[in-house]
């Protein structure tokens, strides 16, 4: 597999896009690029989808595959600073969809706070980073139902020792 699958998809932002960026992020991981492999989902968060597809029934979006992957990136593989990058991707956020991709960013430079604090922020880049609350209010406003349960679900699960061995 190679980023040909993405490609071929033209400019369609659907379901089957949704699917083949998670398929191809797995194809990613499997093979140590971890970092085009995160890569791959945030392109799977800017999917086109109202939430009743099908494909997210079993394949919510990917803010576990997101955690696991911030939390499991061996010290050996680069993936360079995720908190820096989903500060830069949520403030320099463009259309389409631009108020559900840059929530969702935030959301997931909330998580890599949340799993990797050692991380540092960007210090040249100034932006007004938003409070948790401040994510689920625009992920309420701007994601599809249930995101924002499923959110919070991820990142508390961060905190508890013991969600590693019953994902394992």
């Amino acid at each position: 597999m190679d980023a040909g699958a993405l490609t071929a998809l033209g400019e369609d932002r659907g379901p089957v896009f949704y699917r083949t960026t998670l398929t191809y992020g797995h194809y990613l991981w499997q093979r140590g690029l971890a970092a085009r492999a995160t890569l791959c989902l945030d392109r799977a968060f800017g999917a086109d989808l109202r939430g009743d597809e099908s494909v997210l029934r079993d394949h919510p979006l990917p803010y576990a595959a997101m955690r696991w992957f911030l939390q499991r990136t061996p010290p050996e593989i680069f993936i360079g600073n995720p908190r820096v990058h989903f500060q830069h991707f949520a403030d320099r956020m463009n259309e389409p969809r631009r108020d559900q991709r840059r929530w969702r960013a935030w959301a997931c430079w909330a998580l890599a706070r949340r799993v990797r604090p050692e991380w540092p922020g960007d210090p040249k880049h100034h932006v007004n980073e938003p409070s948790l609350d401040d994510i689920a209010a625009r992920l309420d406003a701007h994601g599809i139902p249930g995101e924002t349960a499923l959110w919070r679900g991820v990142l508390e699960a961060s905190h508890d020792p013991s969600a590693r061995s019953r994902e394992l």
